[in-house]
């Protein structure tokens, strides 16, 4: 197998962990570098992006990115709808919560955002709901602190996540659709593996961009900061301190970087770094050095 550098989505099913998945990922490609962001649990299935080769410098895009779940609860008695659809109202938008006990992170109280619960269907102690969530958010304490509320004890039955960031399950496959392109390509009977390894650019949809000129393009991939005059063109809407992607006039990937600048800042100023950058993926020579190392310290 050839070299690869983009992402896998996998549809990941339940009882293997993500590690595991990584895993087998890397060994049905045959590939010595595989990574993923947004563990998910054991018990959970659905999207689960895998980056492979380059694609692992930008899994810094996916870290806070935000996700969807489908979720099964289940309470000790039958749910009365409109307490429960009363009380989602006041679990939409910022929330405190605290991580549940088996969650490896600190048991502290932080902010989290709700953007939206939808109620699909109550059937006696069942509820199947949907979620958008901000990064870290937990559904099983979501869960638990409604039952709280409504004294009557709920826990996580199921849950299925639909969208991690930029990435779907419409763009998920299964392991062994992955085994079976892998063993196809190689024997001349698809190509269908070219359409399941997305490309480097589909993992970074979800953040605001910059567009540099040629003249900066190896500067930054010989390891400089971006300074006003590379700049071609700036997304709107740009704070300081966001990580953003920066991309050449030809639409290609450069690499990831945090803003020094707003985007009304940078728009204004004719000087100054605007972006420190923090990954690149394009190879160094793939556009010449036509820059003066002066001109960047």
């Amino acid at each position: 197998m050839d070299e690869i550098d983009g992402w896998v989505v996998v549809d990941k099913p339940m009882g293997p962990s993500s590690h595991d998945v990584v895993v087998w990922v890397r060994d049905i490609l045959g590939v010595k570098r595989a990574g993923h962001s947004g563990t998910l649990d054991q018990n959970a299935s659905g999207v689960l992006p895998i980056a492979v080769g380059k694609a692992r410098k930008l899994l810094l895009a996916l870290a806070k990115a935000d996700k969807e779940y489908v979720a099964i609860a289940e309470f000790k008695e039958p749910v009365d709808r409109e307490r429960l659809e009363k009380i989602g109202e006041e679990f939409t938008g910022k929330i405190w919560q605290k991580p549940p006990e088996k969650s490896a992170v600190k048991k502290r109280l932080r902010i989290r955002k709700v953007y939206n619960l939808e109620f699909l269907e109550f059937k006696g102690e069942l509820v199947l709901f949907k979620a958008r969530v901000q990064h870290g958010t937990y559904i099983r304490k979501l869960i638990q602190d409604w039952g709280e509320i409504m004294g009557n004890p709920g826990k996580m039955l199921e849950l299925r996540r639909t969208i991690s960031g930029p990435f779907t399950v419409k763009d998920a496959v299964t392991l062994q659709d992955l085994k079976d392109a892998v063993v196809f390509k190689k024997e001349g009977l698809s190509n269908k593996l070219d359409s399941i390894i997305l490309p480097l650019e589909s993992g970074v949809r979800g953040l605001k961009s910059i567009v540099v000129k040629d003249s900066a393009v190896s500067a930054l991939c010989h390891g400089a900061y971006l300074a006003r005059p590379g700049i071609k063109r700036v997304d709107k809407g740009i704070e300081a301190g966001e990580l953003v992607s920066v991309f050449t006039a030809k639409g290609e990937l450069i690499g990831l970087g945090i803003s020094t600048k707003s985007s009304r800042e940078i728009e204004k100023s004719k000087k100054g770094i605007a972006v420190k950058m923090k990954s690149i993926v394009m190879p160094r020579e793939f556009y010449p050095k036509i820059w003066s190392k002066d001109k960047y310290e």
